[in-house]
């Protein structure tokens, strides 16, 4: 190792060496965690692949208390994954570039022939490479514990913030997007500490948008039942909260309005009579889309990272370092 990948090895190797004692450290309480968790599925019996969703038949005091035991430090585990690309942009972003021109050590590396270009292209890259490896473990533990009690009971689900946003490739990408947006914001303000709040700021804003638009990337599915038969099951979809009855036109009509029953009121084979309705439905995401959803958010996390790479590139080679 030798020339810039030494330099940048020198001054990132206590983030990247403090970043790896951490992540030994998580993996080795999850699979102690795990451990006991499929020790305890198996000494009781449990059919944890029957169990998905409130279907019913699965509310036993030891199923119960298998989620009880496991989903609050799952939640825990969770959050420390969503977190990371804030964290990795505050603490490895904002500083790559920003603490160097704050400090003037990056006169050091270009006083040895060196270019802006390669001296940043080589601290970006060595970085890039920890936080696309650090992240995807991290994601990987997350599904590997989550795996055996996914989507079962009062657990978490596949669409829960605390799942949904700490495994899969969009994980991985949001990621690389902190740390593009940290280096961004570093190069730009020349300031580490207003760098690390502004990119704070710009990756908690693009999560609660995605959160909060999410539902709006695909069409829902919709599940229709005849008469006045239960609704099917949700199981271990992603219900939209939108459910009611369907005349013969196939027009909805959604509860409460359309056909309130109960004590003193028609019941409900009597109401649907009455209205002409002839079926009920739910509108519901299956958990298939579960990688639909990954795979759309996953391109437009690393669709923005490679806009800010290409705009801390086109800065890098127009405006010259102070």
């Amino acid at each position: 190792m030798k020339g810039t990948l030494w330099l940048a090895w020198r001054q990132q190797r206590a983030l990247i060496l403090t970043g790896a004692a951490v992540l030994l450290a998580v993996t080795a309480w999850v699979v102690v965690m795990r451990t006991d968790m499929t020790d305890f599925i198996s000494s009781h019996h449990i059919d944890t692949a029957g169990c998905k969703g409130w279907n019913g038949g699965c509310e036993s005091e030891a199923t119960l208390k298998l989620l009880a035991d496991n989903t609050g430090p799952l939640r825990t585990l969770g959050s420390l994954s969503a977190a990371l690309p804030a964290l990795i942009g505050i603490f490895w972003g904002a500083p790559l570039i920003g603490r160097e021109l704050e400090s003037g050590t990056w006169k050091l590396a270009l006083t040895q022939g060196v270019g802006v270009g390669r001296w940043f292209v080589t601290r970006f890259a060595l970085a890039a490479l920890c936080t696309v490896s650090g992240s995807a473990v991290l994601a990987a533990l997350v599904a590997w514990w989550w795996s055996p009690v996914s989507n079962m009971l009062d657990g978490l689900y596949w669409h829960d913030g605390y799942v949904f946003n700490a495994t899969g490739p969009a994980a991985v990408a949001c990621a690389l997007f902190g740390l593009a947006a940290g280096t961004a914001a570093g190069l730009l303000i020349r300031r580490t500490l207003p760098a690390m709040a502004v990119v704070l700021g710009a990756v908690a804003a693009l999560r609660f948008a995605l959160n909060t638009f999410r539902s709006d990337w695909l069409t829902p599915q919709l599940w229709l039942s005849q008469g006045d038969a239960p609704r099917r099951e949700i199981g271990s979809g992603w219900s939209t909260g939108e459910f009611g009855f369907v005349d013969a036109a196939g027009r909805k009509h959604a509860i409460p309005d359309a056909c309130p029953w109960g004590e003193g009121l028609p019941d409900l084979k009597t109401c649907m009579a009455q209205k002409g309705f002839t079926g009920r439905y739910r509108t519901v995401y299956p958990s298939s889309d579960f990688w639909s959803f990954q795979w759309i958010e996953t391109g437009i996390f690393l669709g923005l990272a490679a806009a800010l790479i290409a705009v801390i590139c086109l800065v890098l080679k127009r405006r010259p370092l102070p």
